[in-house]
């Protein structure tokens, strides 16, 4: 007997709402939810088979522990012994400080991601935090920071409303998007065509997005910034920067500055340096000045480039000229049902990096991590504050991070290593303790980190469909266990004890907080009101409580409570995106900082670089729309297709470099970087510009000690393996991925 429920898809930032079919204790298919108030139906071949993603046979289902040199199963009771036992026997010897923890990008797409780690982190008092952050989105959360003094005040395209959406180094229509959270992008754009709107797509290759562009600007990788500053300076020279703003003026700083900043960046100059025509670069001026509403949203390729803090900060400045900020079709930033409750408006603290800075090379610290990069070297080099053990959370830095030979080797050589992940990958079989978590479909989900990047706020629950084993713990209760033992609790503490500590500290500083909606009450009171049947969901039904939308604990009947999600399973439509300035300001002033000092000084770094000779050939990333950067590789219904890692060449630079199919039709080439070299089969296409080379991101399985049965049948190779990991975007720390100088030729 077949039955059907609810889920949020975990697999990507999309978010769509599932309809799952389950038989007896699986589930065996997946659709979309037409219901769902967010995704209404759509859903892409991830979600599709989430099913064989929760049933995948490869996943771990018990601890394993490493017992001479071999990973062994054991019970869950003498893991957590082990756990304690020999991490802290570490934190004994050389302290807290002494482990490094690094957090994947999937703890983004789970309730005891977004809830535990910082717990973790705390219990250790460790500054060795790394994160996928500092490969992917760190130079836009700086931006964000330097500009809004909240490195969190995501910026995200009205895409419902906007009536000309530029796309600069993103490939929607195959990531679903990213730091934009949009089900059903395609559908997005369709109806944006319908109402008669333009889009522009800027990226050197011709992705499925640029292929559907009004426009398509196909820059040299990493020049991103030289690009916009010639808008920006377009926009000044003809007089087209919006009158007030756009009615934000009031709330801006540092409109001169820029325009200074900006006269020394004409497109006549720059044209040349970034390979596109400097009557290009003024048309779009012209037409983003021209359209009633507009939207530049840029994502990885902005940010994994040298200059990627600048060409993030510029993205915005750029809609701050044309008074797109803040504005219905413009950008603007959501307003997620977990958010504090709005307070009247305030300066803040501001944000800056650098508090503390990384032991071997110095790097600075950014929102309180350090470079992934950076990890290898503060393993493996001797010295005080030296890493000596390791907690990885659903991450593989190998795949994932530059140099990762560097990094596996480092891995062997700490003293312990723990990590929490479902799978045997080329990061965890490092470990001495492996804990699994147990699939999607038997844990709760609630998007913390994803709603505050939502295109039209909304509120959605799904609770666990399916029942855990006996004697399995969810994720919560792993990660809870592993506070305590560092708390010093031992592996035997009561896991809730994590989360009343929690709920007991957040409601204490609410009701002391006059302009919290709970101002002045009994915390005895407020903590008896919460419901759910675990931890997690009682600190959601708190935290939904006391956000905007909340029912301020019986304060705002009809406001929002774990209860209503419970009861309206398909979601609750909060309302499209409003304007929040000035309240979501946390700088010195109280004013959008237009003009930070570090990104002027920046700027006059990347004057230098007018008139610089390209390299011959630069490699770039690319996305798959049947995975998520190394995810699913190991899914039967998600391998094939276009999912496959290969180099992708112009036929202009395979004939230079005499690249051609051999006797069998396959052509094979050697890619050669700083950090080393891959062989990879070609694929000539002039979907890619010439003097650019692009290969996917998060390949290299079948290593040794792996258990990824189907991955490791299409191994593909790992692109990081190409860099050296000594270029960095020096404000945030984020690693050089794209724009990488290499040197490509025929293999054999």
């Amino acid at each position: 007997m077949t039955r059907t429920a609810l889920r949020i898809c975990p697999l990507c930032e999309a978010t769509c709402g599932l309809t799952l079919t389950l038989d007896s204790d699986n589930v065996v298919a997946a659709r979309g939810d037409a219901d769902d108030v967010f995704s209404a139906g759509f859903v892409c071949p991830k979600g599709a088979s989430f099913g064989e993603l929760d049933g995948d046979p490869d996943r771990l289902r018990r601890p394993l522990v490493r017992r001479d040199g071999v990973l062994t199963e054991v019970s869950w009771d003498e893991a957590f012994g082990i756990v304690a036992e020999r991490l802290g026997a570490v934190i004994a010897e050389h302290g807290g400080s002494s482990v490094g923890v690094y957090l994947g990008n999937p703890n983004a797409h789970t309730m005891a991601g977004a809830l535990y780690p910082p717990v973790v982190i705390k219990a250790l008092r460790t500054r060795n935090v790394f994160s996928a952050s500092t490969l992917d989105q760190m130079p836009k959360q700086v931006a964000l920071g330097l500009m809004f003094g909240n490195p969190f005040a995501f910026t995200v395209p009205d895409i419902d409303r906007t009536d000309h959406l530029v796309v600069i180094g993103a490939n929607p229509m195959v990531s679903n998007g990213s730091l934009a959270t949009a089900a059903d992008f395609p559908g997005k754009l369709r109806a944006l065509r319908r109402r008669g709107g333009r889009l522009t797509v800027i990226d050197p290759a011709r992705t499925r997005t640029a292929a559907l562009a009004d426009v398509h600007l196909a820059p040299l990788p990493g020049t991103d910034g030289l690009l916009l500053l010639a808008l920006v300076h377009v926009l000044f020279d003809e007089d087209l920067v919006a009158p007030d703003l756009g009615g934000i003026a009031e709330h801006v700083t540092g409109v001169e500055t820029v325009r200074a900043l900006a006269a020394d960046f004409p497109p006549e100059a720059v044209a040349d340096s970034c390979g596109v025509a400097a009557q290009d670069i003024r048309q779009l001026a012209r037409d983003i000045a021209a359209a009633p509403s507009a939207a530049v949203y840029g994502r990885i390729g902005t940010s994994t480039v040298e200059f990627g803090t600048l060409g993030s900060w510029l993205v915005d400045v750029v809609n701050v000229l044309t008074g797109n900020l803040d504005r219905p079709g413009g950008v603007m930033f959501p307003l997620g049902p977990t958010a504090p409750a709005p307070r009247p408006p305030r300066p803040g603290r501001g944000f800056g990096t650098g508090r503390w800075h990384s032991r071997v090379s110095g790097y600075p610290e950014a929102a309180g991590e350090f470079p992934t990069a950076a990890l290898a070297e503060e393993i493996d080099t001797p010295g005080e504050g030296q890493i000596r053990a390791m907690i990885t959370i659903a991450g593989n830095p190998v795949l994932s991070a530059p140099d990762g030979d560097r990094l596996s080797k480092a891995l062997d050589g700490v003293g312990f290593m723990l990590s929490i992940d479902p799978y045997l990958n080329e990061t965890t079989c490092h470990a001495d303790v492996i804990l699994p978590p147990p699939p999607p479909s038997r844990s709760g989900h609630f998007d913390f980190a994803l709603n505050n990047l939502a295109v039209r706020n909304n509120a959605r629950y799904s609770p666990p469909v399916l029942p855990l084993a006996d004697g399995r713990p969810d994720e919560a209760e792993i990660l809870s266990r592993i506070a305590l033992i560092l708390y010093g609790a031992g592996p035997d503490g009561d896991p809730a004890l994590v989360d009343a500590q929690v709920i007991a500290t957040t409601l204490g500083k609410e009701v002391a907080d006059e302009h919290s909606p709970v101002a002045g009450r009994d915390v005895e009171e407020l903590t008896a009101m919460l419901t759910g049947e675990r931890g997690y969901e009682r600190r959601l039904d708190m935290m939904l409580r006391l956000g905007p939308y909340g029912d301020a604990f019986g304060a705002r009947p009809g406001g929002l409570t774990l209860q209503r999600l419970l009861d309206e399973p398909h979601g609750v439509d909060l309302g499209p995106l409003a304007p929040r300035l000035p309240g979501v300001l946390r700088t010195p002033s109280g004013r959008v900082e237009l003009a930070p000092p570090e990104l002027v000084a920046e700027t006059a770094r990347l004057r230098d670089r007018i008139g610089c000779g390209a390299t011959e050939l630069v490699l770039i990333g690319r996305r798959h729309l049947r995975s998520n950067n190394s995810w699913m590789h190991n899914l039967p219904a998600l391998a094939g297709g276009t999912n496959r890692c290969t180099l992708h060449i112009h036929p202009d630079d395979a004939r230079r470099l005499a690249i051609a199919p051999d006797g069998d039709g396959e052509a094979t080439a050697v890619v050669k970087g700083a950090g080393g070299e891959v062989i990879v089969p070609v694929e000539v296409t002039d979907t890619i510009r010439p003097g650019v080379v692009s290969l996917p991101h998060g390949w290299g399985h079948g290593l040794d000690g792996t258990r990824l049965s189907v991955a490791a049948t299409q191994p593909g190779v790992n692109v990081n393996q190409l860099n050296d990991g000594t270029l960095l975007d020096p404000l945030s720390g984020t690693a050089v991925l794209n724009g990488l100088p290499v040197t490509v030729f025929a293999a054999g």
